[in-house]
């Protein structure tokens, strides 16, 4: 029996399957010829190379997200935080992400940590509380423009956190609550401002005419002789009096 065909056969098989390659629509493969990068990366889909000549990786093209691990932060009015935030990017030249850099996710993560570092100590804590858009802005501008040579594109830089310390908690509470007692005090200062006024015209109304003055008189008796058990002792306006006089003389 020859044993020609069977062998011939399964080379042929081995072949094949070393040979055919597929490649998912989130991937792309990059070609190394005899240790060169062929062309353009392959994929998606089925994608031929000859066998223990070439040698194909196959990079991801997906959005990738990493949550950047604490730093510890400076502001510039010297006040130590610890700060953390998450990194959107994505691999847009697979090429570049392999043969210019070792271990992008590393290098990437790396760099994060230290430009978050760097850029947040520029920022007074004020600034980094109330101006986060554009903060988190400026650093996937930095990031994006440092990462360019990698093949990499940074979507997206989104400062989470910002852990302060408990003294400068109490701080800020005492702060708060002294903004609060300002704004009530000025609130309350407006109110009396407005009461007075009021008064004043109301006082300048009963000058032009002594007559609504009596009928305020009239008006306030009725209202406290509602209580059965209330002893009212109310003044008598010397001009009501002043009718009774002139009658006499």
């Amino acid at each position: 029996m020859s044993w020609g065909l069977p062998i011939a056969v399964g080379l042929l098989l081995l072949f094949l399957a070393n040979a055919i390659k597929v490649i998912n629509e989130y991937e792309r493969g990059v070609v190394f010829r005899l240790g060169r990068v062929l062309d353009a990366p392959k994929g998606p889909g089925v994608v031929l190379i000859i066998p223990f000549i070439d040698r194909m990786v196959k990079i991801s093209i997906r959005i990738v997200t990493m949550d950047i691990d604490p730093q510890d932060v400076i502001s510039r009015d010297n006040v130590s935080l610890k700060v953390n935030a998450v990194l959107y990017f994505r691999v847009v030249d697979p090429t570049k992400s392999l043969v210019n850099v070792e271990n992008y996710l590393y290098a990437t993560s790396l760099l994060a940590q230290t430009h978050l570092r760097s850029s947040l100590g520029e920022h007074t804590l004020d600034e980094l509380l109330i101006n986060r858009d554009s903060i988190n802005s400026k650093l996937q501008t930095i990031l994006d423009a440092n990462t360019d040579p990698w093949g990499i594109k940074v979507v997206s830089v989104e400062v989470k956190h910002v852990d302060l310390p408990s003294e400068m908690q109490r701080a800020m509470a005492k702060e708060a609550e002294a903004e609060r007692e300002r704004r009530a005090k000025i609130i309350a200062a407006k109110g009396e401002f407005q009461a007075a006024t009021q008064l004043r015209e109301a006082a300048d109304q009963f000058s032009k005419n002594p007559v609504t003055l009596q009928l305020r008189y009239l008006q306030t008796m009725i209202d406290m002789s509602s209580s059965q058990k209330t002893t009212i002792v109310f003044p008598l306006p010397l001009d009501m009096l002043k009718v009774f006089k002139d009658k006499l003389s």
